[in-house]
């Protein structure tokens, strides 16, 4: 999921929420971004900060783990 960005050949990713998100105070969100290579994670507050990224089977295989807790 990547939307081109308005000048040259630079892509910028398309962040979105996920479902599990939420928390107490309704502040705490974690945003997704895919492409084809890679799924990247970081802090919805935080949109300049610090980020980790996964390949998509080491993504895949993490999902469901979490869906269970």
């Amino acid at each position: 999921m990547i939307r081109k960005a308005s000048t040259g050949d630079a892509y910028e990713l398309a962040w979105f929420k996920s479902s599990y998100s939420g928390g107490n105070d309704g502040n705490s969100c974690v945003e997704i971004a895919t492409d084809v290579e890679t799924v990247r994670v970081r802090d919805s507050k935080e949109t300049d900060g610090p980020r980790l990224a996964f390949s998509p089977t080491t993504w895949s295989a993490f999902v469901p783990y979490a869906s269970k807790s």
